[in-house]
């Protein structure tokens, strides 16, 4: 072959060998741009850029909606559920990432040329007043030519010209990909929030633990930040609020919680002169700074806060106070009163006000006449700790206490104990409940569905068993008032020695199992375990015992979305919950109570909270 030959086989081959490439990237599509034509993954599209792929998609499905919320990524934790309800509307929420008015002024054009919107919910903080005009610099925060203006053949250019890497990134992302949400696919499609499933059911306990699991709020880093885009983003907004009174769209403007440590490496001038333009603007509602933004616990960073501070300002917004919601959270800002406003961001108290409760949950299984140092406890060491808890001024609680206090702010007792046993064993009534009652102590007793009744045998085997006590007992010692049932499982507590095939020896999945296949399992499990209780005692039961005190997210997911309002492990500690946090409620540690706890080993442990 001729040297001119081998130059035109070259050429032509990495001609090919481009085209192909090309082909991939739009086939593929990682950024959704050209209708992801194999996967339809929009959450995938909208977590690369949820400016090109939220628009994307509701370019589809605009018809299902009639109104909008947009912003910065904090905007997602704002309850579209809760604002349906109160405007009565179908809501999306249209976050995007980085606080840029300008591109948010440019969305809010194109929605109302081409969607119906008839409310507008427009999200504005303290970043908003960095940096505007940023979008194009960045694969993931470019809006789509069609609304930015710029030439669709550079756009699509640098779409179709893309690394290839990015294309074989989705493609190993979608084989990895899980139930809940991975990094790689944050967004709920249908709501447009940011899929929290997994955050809104991870335990929270102590500030300690926090401090672990969110180490930054440990040692909060010191920035510098310059506010010199104030006023391109107040004209953006003016855009948009003169847009809206001439289309007729109801128009409000909400101001996001930041974290204290963060809001204070800002000027106090130019937060003065944000915040007083603002006002200039429109009316708002602010909740920059209350005591909230003193509890890390209610963010995951400095300007990202949990759902259900979100759900609070909406509460606020719309007069609602069904819920527990503090009291110096959120307020309505006007020309007139904006320098009160400001100067009450900077008044803001330091420490949360009595927003947390630390509470010592007591763990037994078996009472026996000796005891053996783990899961059982002798009578005589039993009575003895109820003395000293009644003797001490302790009060025994139920966990739904606990959930009235989370969710609404009800008082606890000055010393709040729960009383808990597992497994539902005969002792539990024959010998713990007379003093219980002796005592008037009241106590939660997780019962293992398929064991209820079992006096002799495991399950349909000859293997003999610890007796359980039945329904009638049950029912004895619900309607004294003293004690509640909870679940420990209907039949996720195998005892493996003595199954015929595979058991479940506690609620986690097993290695093969499909994920839609576990989920279900789990929800069935409670649900029959709940129906039993319901149907045998007359309560409905929302509190299960891990068994072995083994979970994880996945588990704990299922059982939230089938009821459970509140969950117990085997960790070691004092449990503490926080007004406002459910997921405060799951997964809370105990204290195993053997012979070797005395009276006095009780009180100076539970004293030390």
């Amino acid at each position: 072959m001729t040297a001119k030959k081998w130059t035109a086989a070259f050429f032509i081959t990495a001609a090919v060998f481009a085209l192909l490439i090309l082909a991939f990237n739009v086939l593929v599509d990682p950024f959704g741009v050209f209708g992801d034509p194999i996967f339809h993954w929009d959450s995938y599209s909208e977590t690369q850029n949820p400016r090109i792929g939220k628009i994307a998609y509701l370019d589809r499905e605009h018809e299902k909606y009639d109104s909008y919320i947009i912003g910065c990524s904090s905007t997602s934790s704002y309850s579209t559920e809760l604002l349906n309800e109160y405007y009565g509307a179908s809501f999306y929420n249209l976050i995007m990432y980085g606080a840029d008015m300008q591109d948010v002024r440019d969305m809010v054009y194109y929605i109302a040329d081409n969607y119906e919107v008839k409310n507008l919910v427009v999200n504005v903080y303290i970043d908003n007043g960095l940096k505007i005009g940023q979008g194009e610099d960045s694969l993931s925060s470019r809006l789509p030519a069609k609304i930015s203006g710029r030439s669709p053949l550079s756009y699509y250019a640098d779409y179709v010209f893309l690394n290839p890497n990015y294309a074989v990134q989705k493609i190993k992302d979608r084989a990895a990909d899980t139930l809940l949400s991975q990094p790689f696919d944050v967004f709920n499609v249908e709501t447009g929030f940011y899929d929290k499933r997994a955050r809104d059911v991870e335990p929270i306990g102590s500030l300690e633990d926090y401090y672990r699991a969110y180490p930054a709020f440990a040692d909060y880093p010191v920035s510098s930040p310059v506010m010199q885009a104030t006023d391109e983003t107040m004209k953006c907004l003016s855009d948009i609020r003169d847009l809206c009174l001439e289309r007729g769209i109801s128009f409000a403007v909400v101001s996001a919680p930041v974290y204290w440590d963060y809001f204070n490496d800002f000027s106090r001038d130019e937060v003065e002169h944000f915040y007083e333009s603002l006002a200039e603007v429109t009316d708002f509602w602010d909740f920059t700074m209350s005591s909230v933004s003193f509890e890390p616990r209610y963010f995951y960073d400095a300007t990202h806060f949990r759902n259900n501070v979100g759900r609070w300002a909406v509460m606020r917004m719309f007069g609602e106070e069904s819920e527990y919601i503090p009291a110096d959270f959120g307020r309505l800002v006007t020309k007139d009163n904006v320098p009160g406003a400001v100067a009450a961001m900077y008044s803001a108290s330091g420490e949360p006000a009595d927003n947390s409760a630390k509470v010592p949950i007591l763990t037994y299984h078996h009472i026996t006449d000796t005891g053996n140092g783990d899961t059982e406890i002798s009578e005589e060491a039993f009575r003895a700790q109820m003395a000293a808890l009644s003797e001490m001024g302790y009060t025994s609680v139920f966990f739904s206490d606990l959930e009235s206090y989370v969710n609404y702010g009800t008082p606890l007792p000055e010393k709040p104990v729960v009383i808990t046993f597992d497994d539902g064993y005969m002792s539990n009534y024959s010998r713990a409940f007379p003093i219980l009652e002796e005592y008037g102590m009241k106590a939660t007793v997780f019962v293992i569905g398929v064991s209820v009744g079992s006096t002799e045998h495991y399950k349909d085997t000859e293997f003999p068993i610890t007796p359980h006590f039945g329904w009638d007992e049950a029912r004895e010692m619900v309607d004294s008032g003293l004690v509640e049932i909870g679940s420990h499982t209907f039949d996720m507590h195998r005892w493996a020695p003595f199954e015929a095939g595979r058991a479940r020896e506690n609620i986690l999945r097993f290695p093969d199992e499909a994920e839609e296949a576990y989920v279900a399992a789990v929800r069935a499990d409670f649900k029959k375990s709940a129906d039993e209780i319901e149907r045998e005692t007359g309560k409905r039961p929302d509190t299960l015992s891990f068994p072995s005190g083994k979970y994880d997210t996945l588990a704990q997911w299922a059982l939230t979305t089938a009821g459970v309002r509140a969950t117990v492990s085997v960790e070691d500690g004092i449990a503490e919950i926080v007004k406002g946090l459910p997921q405060s409620l799951y997964a809370m540690k105990r204290l195993n109570m053997t012979d070797a706890v005395t009276p006095e080993g009780l009180i100076e442990l539970l004293e030390g909270v």
